[in-house]
């Protein structure tokens, strides 16, 4: 078999064991914890995970820059002394700015909760910040079992400390943030012991070390302000939730969408091994490439909406104190489907052929437009139910824009099979919010079964695809 073939599924095969047991992680607290702590304490642990993406963008488009400027190198040939300046730089940089922050917020907050949710973020961020050069120069570089370990390492941890404190009736918030730094503690550790030969070294020049952070700051500043505004797409109306209404109902609302974003963790997986992978390949294989990764994408995605219906009535069971937030999963699980098609296909195509301002363009435009529909639906509508839906209905805008303007780079077609998907997801959402729960799962279930006869013809060829490859496996 091709070497880089084998390298491929390699590493597909790590990033789905990793993400499987993510999955199986993620499900779990999602299940224990909201029936264990209280619904205000549950508030805050969301809060602060929400704070701990912010912060993560500390990295101030530095790691982004490496990212975008090495994808597809080896690790072996990268100047290392170069690396060092920049990760010492970075750790540097956040240690003064988030305890700055963190003692000027204490300063004027009123909450004491928040104010500790802020500082235990502030401590996050140092570690995150810097951690991202080491994981985005082992993604770059294709060193995808060292970054998987790192990623796991973090969330077994992460996963046992809190059933720990739990099973000793230790239920408090800080406790549950507490897991989450001691997990990412021996992340860093492991990933700087990986990275070795990057932290502990001898830095070039200053001269040097300067111009080759303002180089790599310059390229992945866009792609920065671009993932930035992608993470307040969703952000800025939370922050809005959390501001007109109480702590609790973020925390509902917080507990829905990491129902839908579960989902994504295979999506966003698959992402990462591809950027390296797509970097090497001739670009014309690309419009054929897409494709194929297409269907296989899709396909499973809108399946997977099947299992909205047994999670609802199993949840609504096992948290009958979060009911009312259940009615925004028919609202935000159809998310899935834009969120993962945009991870891991639109933006690693983009980032492939170097688009990072075209993808901020949109990203800006896309996040505008959250702002605008959430002032309207909170402040003169009132309507939490349409703040929620807006979450869907502007991912799903952004998607549509972005695929557009890559079919036009890449010359492929893809209008027919937008129009296709979104009529799949209106059916999905006003049949589960009209119809009880057994109707509109059979209802959907029949609509799943047209959208299959519509599309077998790539399904078709997609399975041609995998045993013509399997064939030559074997022979």
């Amino acid at each position: 078999m091709n070497s880089s073939i084998k390298k491929f599924i390699e590493n597909i095969s790590y990033t789905f064991l990793v993400n499987l047991l993510s999955v199986i992680i993620s499900t779990i607290l999602i299940i224990i914890v909201p029936k264990v702590v209280s619904v205000e304490s549950y508030g805050y642990w969301q809060l602060y995970i929400f704070y701990t993406y912010i912060i993560s963008f500390m990295s101030l488009g530095l790691s982004e820059g490496v990212y975008l400027r090495f994808g597809g190198c080896d690790y072996k040939s990268l100047n290392k002394p170069i690396f060092a300046s920049q990760y010492w730089f970075l750790l540097m940089v956040n240690i003064l700015v988030d305890f700055t922050f963190a003692c000027i917020y204490s300063t004027y907050s009123t909450n004491s909760n928040k104010t500790l949710v802020v500082f235990l973020t502030c401590l996050a961020g140092v570690l995150i910040a810097p951690r991202s050069l080491l994981s985005l120069t082992l993604q770059t570089t294709n060193r995808i079992y060292e970054y998987s370990i790192a990623y796991i390492l973090e969330r077994a941890i992460y996963f046992v400390l809190v059933i720990v404190f739990l099973l000793l009736g230790i239920k408090n918030f800080v406790f549950l943030i507490l897991s989450d730094i001691v997990g990412k503690i021996c992340s860093v550790i492991y990933t700087i012991y990986t990275c070795k030969e990057i932290v502990f070294r001898r830095f070039p020049s200053i001269k040097k070390s300067l111009k080759e952070i303002k180089i790599n700051i310059s390229i992945g500043s866009k792609l920065l302000i671009a993932n930035f505004a992608s993470l307040f797409i969703v952000g800025s109306v939370r922050l809005l939730i959390d501001n007109n209404w109480s702590v609790e109902t973020f925390g509902k609302v917080s507990l829905t969408l990491s129902i839908s974003n579960m989902l994504m963790l295979f999506i966003n997986a698959i992402g990462i091994v591809l950027f390296p992978s797509l970097r090497r390949m001739p670009e014309e294989k690309l419009p054929s490439f897409y494709n194929t990764m297409r269907t296989l994408i899709m396909v499973p995605l809108f399946g997977m909406l099947l299992l909205y219906f047994p999670a609802k009535m199993i949840l609504s069971f096992w948290l009958p104190q979060y009911l009312d937030s259940f009615i925004y999963m028919t609202l935000l699980f159809p998310m899935c489907i834009f969120e993962s098609k945009m991870l891991m296909l639109i933006n690693t195509y983009l980032k492939t052929l170097r688009k990072e301002k075209a993808l901020l363009l949109i990203n800006l435009f896309t996040l505008f437009l959250s702002i605008v529909l959430s002032f309207i639906n909170v402040y003169l509508l009132s309507s939490l139910n349409l703040t929620v839906l807006s979450i869907t209905v502007v991912l799903a805008i952004r998607c549509i824009i972005a695929e557009l303007y890559l079919s036009k780079l890449i010359d492929i077609k893809v209008k027919k099979d937008i129009i296709i998907e979104l009529c799949c997801t209106a059916a999905f959402i006003a049949l589960s919010w009209y119809l009880s729960l057994f109707k509109a799962g059979m209802t959907y279930l029949l609509v799943y079964l047209f959208y299959l006869v519509i599309k077998k013809g790539e399904i078709f060829a997609l399975r041609n695809t995998f045993n013509l490859f399997f064939r030559k496996k074997l022979s």
